[in-house]
C-alpha cells in the first residue's frame, strides 16, 4: 500500500519520502522537514496516534492526512481532535487522497501556485475540472480517461508498462485486467482524435503506453 501511494504522489508531482515505522518518519521528518504527512495508524513500534502526539507536542504544524483502515468513529474522531487535519479511510480512492492533499496544501500555503492547466501539442488540460479541450472543444473525458491521461502527461516520454497504469489510475481495491487497460487506452486516443501516424499516445508492443509530446506548465 505505501508503495501504490508512494507511486501515485509522485505521478502526481510530488517529492516523497516513504517510512514504514513510526521513528522512522519522524527522524525524516526532522532531517527535512515535509509540507504534509501521510499518517497510517498501524505502524509497527511507535503507532500513528503517538507519532501524532509527539509532532503536536513539539508544536509542529505540519498538515497531517491520517490514512488507515480504521474506520470508527471513536478513531475518527480522536485523530482529529489530537490535531490531524483530515482522516482517510480505506479502501480509498487516490484522486480523492490527492484532491484532499492539494487542498490542504493551499489552505496551509496560501501564496503557493497552483497549477490548473497544462498545454501539449494542440490539447489544453484543466486539472480544476477534469477535463480535456481541444482547441475550444471540450473533449468529454470520463474521469477513467482523463485519469490515465494525467499519469501519462505527468512523465512525458516515459514507458508506462499497463501494470503500472493499473497501480496508478485505478483505486487500491480495484482489479481491472490488463486488457481493461488497453480498452481504456483505445477510448482515449479516440477521444482524442489522435492518429496512428503521429501519435500522442504511442504503444509500445509488451511494453505499454508513452505520451510523446511535450507540455508546458
Amino acid at each position: 500500500m505505501g508503495a501504490m501511494v508512494k507511486a501515485n504522489l509522485e505521478a502526481e508531482g510530488f517529492a516523497v519520502a516513504w517510512e514504514t515505522s513510526g521513528e522512522g518518519g519522524l527522524a525524516a521528518h526532522g532531517r527535512e522537514s515535509a509540507d504534509l504527512v501521510v499518517l497510517d495508524l498501524n505502524l509497527p513500534g511507535m503507532g500513528g496516534f503517538e507519532v501524532l502526539a509527539t509532532l503536536r507536542r513539539r508544536a509542529d504544524k505540519v498538515p497531517v492526512i491520517i490514512l488507515t483502515a480504521r474506520s470508527g468513529g471513536e478513531d475518527r474522531v480522536r485523530g482529529l481532535s489530537s490535531g490531524a487535519d483530515d482522516y482517510v479511510t480505506k479502501p480509498f480512492a487516490m484522486l480523492e487522497l490527492v484532491a484532499r492533499i492539494q487542498a490542504i496544501l493551499r489552505r496551509s500555503e496560501p501564496e503557493a501556485p497552483f497549477q490548473r492547466t497544462a498545454r501539449s501539442g494542440p490539447y489544453r488540460i484543466d486539472y480544476l475540472h477534469f477535463t480535456v479541450f481541444r482547441g475550444r472543444t471540450d473533449l468529454g473525458l470520463g474521469l477513467k480517461e482523463f485519469r490515465l491521461l494525467e499519469v501519462l502527461v505527468a512523465h512525458p516520454g516515459r514507458v508506462h508498462s499497463r501494470a503500472d497504469l493499473v497501480n496508478l489510475a485505478w483505486e487500491a481495491d480495484a482489479r481491472p485486467t490488463l486488457r481493461t487497460v488497453d480498452r481504456h487506452i483505445h477510448a482515449l486516443r479516440k477521444k482524442l482524435g489522435d492518429s496512428d501516424e503521429n501519435p500522442a499516445i504511442q504503444t509500445l508492443e509488451r511494453e505499454g503506453y508513452r505520451w510523446t509530446l511535450p507540455v508546458k506548465r
